[in-house]
């Protein structure tokens, strides 16, 4: 499976191309950047506010995955 997968975000890492957009606006530090990919690395800390998903131009990253959602 490629996808990072949480109850609140879902990364494609196939459509992530590291630009680092998600990771900037993101306001609680739950992204991070990692061989040039984004990573979900403080899941508890995400509020789901958007942001992330709002400003990806790749379309890589999106809110309310369940656990067994692919």
């Amino acid at each position: 499976m490629t996808d990072k997968v949480s109850e609140k975000v879902i990364v494609n890492k196939d459509w992530c191309k590291g630009c680092g957009i998600c990771v900037a606006f993101c306001p609680a530090s739950v992204l991070e950047l990692k061989e040039g990919k984004v990573e979900i690395v403080n899941i508890e800390a995400c509020t789901q506010c958007g942001l992330c998903e709002l400003r990806c131009p790749d379309f890589a990253i999106y809110l309310g995955g369940k656990e067994d959602e692919k």
